[in-house]
C-alpha cells in the first residue's frame, strides 16, 4: 500500500490537515477491495479527487474510469444514458445504445450526486450492486457487468429517505464503506498552503509572478467560512492573479478584488497573535455595551447634579463625585484599554458626554465642598449585573426593538452576521 505522501504527489492532493489524511487513508486502504465506496461532503471539497485515488490505485486501474454527475441527466433520459436502450424502445431511439454499465464493464463508474437520482433507477442500480444484473430500456434480455460503484452526495441521504425520495436497501447497499471529505473550513491550515498553490498555477498559465499575501491578508483567508470550499478558493486566486498589478497583496487590497470575503460578518482581522477561533464579534458586541453602559452612567450623574444644583442640595464631599467622572474618551480609546487587540474599525461612537459639573456656579461648588461625611456616612453599594449573557440579551433586545423586529438590520447594527443574531435569538427565547 503506498504511503499518504506519494499518494498526494501523484494525484495533487496539497495539505496536512488530520481530517484530510484521514480520509485519504481510508481511501487507500479500500482501493484494493471490491467494495461499495460512499463519498460525503459538500459541493466543492474534491469527492471526485478521491473517487480517482481508489480507482487509481485499485486493480482495475488499467481499465475505464467515468464521472457521472446524476443531478445533471434529465430524469426521462438518465435510464437510457445509464443501462442502455434498444431501437425503437421510446420516440428518437433509432438505433441500440449501449449504456455506461456496459461501456465500462470491468472498470469503475463514479455517481456523483446520487441523491438526486429517480427512484426507478435506483431500482435498477440496487439489482447491479445485488448481483451485476441490469435490462436495457425497451429490453426482457438480462445482461452482466462488472463494474465497481463509487457514489458521492452533497446531502444527507437519511433525510431523503425519510421524505420517501431515496430507497433506504439502496442506501445501505452504498454505505458499506463512508469517506468525509472535510470543508475547507475544518482544515484552516491547509488554505494559506491550497492558495499558494493556486497562484503557482495560474501565474504560469497567465505568464507572471504568483501572487502572495502579507499576514492580516492571510488571516483574512483563514478565517473565511468559504462555503464553496476549495472551487471557491480556487476562483478568488484566479482572479486576484488576474486582476491584482501588485504580487505582493494587503488585506485592503484583497478586499477590495473579493469583497466577499468580508460579507459574512466572520471575526475580524487582527495582528496574528490570536488563532485559536477566538470569537471577535461577541467581544467587540461586549465593547459596545460597557461604552454605552459608560455614557448611560454619565448622563445618570448628569442628572444628578441638575436636582443639586436647582434644588440648592447639600453632598458630603464634591471631591469624591468629581473623582468618579472619567475623563472624556472616544470608543476607540475605550475599547483600547480594555484590550489590545486589533480589531476592523465599524462602529461610529456617540459623541462624548459633557462633564457633569458645568454650569455649576462656584458658590454652589463651595457650598458642597463644606459638608461633611456624617450625614451620608452609611450608604450600601449595589452590585450590578456583570453577566455577558444578561447584557449581550439586553443589546439584542434593543437592536430589535430599535429597528421594528428587522433581523438584518438590527444584525448590522450588532456587528454580527444574521446566522448569529437567529442563534442569539433561539438560545435566550426572545
Amino acid at each position: 500500500m503506498e504511503n499518504l505522501h506519494s499518494v498526494k504527489q501523484r494525484f495533487g492532493i496539497v495539505g496536512h490537515s488530520p481530517l484530510l489524511e484521514r480520509a485519504l487513508g481510508t481511501a487507500v486502504r479500500v482501493s484494493g477491495t471490491e467494495l461499495t465506496v460512499l463519498i460525503t461532503g459538500e459541493s466543492g471539497v474534491g469527492k471526485e479527487v478521491f473517487s480517482k485515488i481508489i480507482h487509481g490505485l485499485s486493480p482495475r486501474k488499467h481499465n475505464k474510469f467515468i464521472a457521472i454527475n446524476c443531478g445533471a441527466i434529465p430524469g426521462g433520459t438518465i435510464n437510457s444514458e445509464l443501462f442502455g436502450h434498444e431501437k425503437g424502445a421510446f420516440t428518437g431511439a433509432t438505433s441500440d445504445r449501449k449504456g455506461y454499465f456496459e461501456t465500462y464493464d470491468g472498470g469503475t463508474i463514479f455517481l456523483d450526486e446520487i441523491g438526486e437520482m429517480p427512484l426507478d433507477t435506483q431500482t435498477y442500480l440496487l439489482r447491479i450492486l445485488e448481483n451485476g444484473e441490469f435490462i436495457k430500456v425497451g429490453s426482457n434480455k438480462i445482461q452482466k457487468t462488472d463494474i465497481r460503484i463509487i457514489a458521492a452526495t452533497n446531502v444527507d441521504l437519511e433525510e431523503r429517505i425519510k421524505k420517501g425520495k431515496f430507497r433506504e436497501d439502496l442506501y445501505f447497499r452504498l454505505n458499506t464503506i463512508t469517506i468525509h471529505v472535510p470543508l475547507l473550513r475544518e482544515r484552516p491550515e491547509d488554505i494559506y498552503i491550497l492558495f499558494r498553490r493556486f497562484a503557482v498555477d495560474f501565474a504560469e498559465k497567465y505568464r507572471t509572478p504568483p501572487i502572495q499575501l502579507d499576514d492580516r491578508a492571510r488571516l483574512l483567508l483563514e478565517n473565511y467560512s468559504w462555503p464553496g470550499n476549495i472551487r471557491e478558493l480556487k476562483n478568488i486566486a484566479e482572479k486576484v492573479s488576474v486582476l491584482s498589478e501588485d504580487r505582493l497583496l494587503s488585506a485592503e487590497q484583497l478586499i477590495e478584488i473579493a469583497p466577499g470575503l468580508l460579507k459574512r460578518n466572520l471575526p475580524m482581522i487582527q495582528d496574528g497573535s490570536d488563532r485559536n477561533g477566538n470569537n471577535f464579534q461577541e467581544r467587540e458586541i461586549l465593547y459596545k455595551l460597557l461604552f454605552d453602559m459608560k455614557g448611560d452612567l454619565n448622563d445618570l450623574k448628569s442628572l444628578v447634579f441638575e436636582l443639586i444644583r436647582s434644588n440648592d442640595l447639600s453632598v458630603p464631599n464634591l471631591q469624591s463625585l468629581k473623582s468618579l467622572d472619567a475623563p472624556k474618551r472616544d470608543y476607540q480609546d475605550f475599547k483600547a484599554d480594555l484590550r489590545e487587540d486589533y480589531i476592523q474599525e465599524d462602529y461610529q461612537a456617540p459623541n462624548p458626554k459633557p462633564k457633569a459639573e458645568e454650569g455649576l456656579s462656584p458658590m454652589i461648588i463651595g457650598k458642597f465642598e463644606k459638608e461633611q461625611d456624617e450625614q451620608y456616612g452609611n450608604v450600601e453599594i449595589l452590585d450590578e449585573n456583570l453577566s455577558l449573557d444578561f447584557h449581550e440579551k439586553n443589546l439584542i433586545q434593543k437592536a430589535l426593538k430599535k429597528h421594528h423586529n428587522r433581523r438584518k438590520d438590527a444584525a448590522q447594527e450588532l456587528g454580527i452576521s444574521e446566522r448569529t443574531l437567529y442563534r442569539k435569538i433561539k438560545q435566550y427565547n426572545l
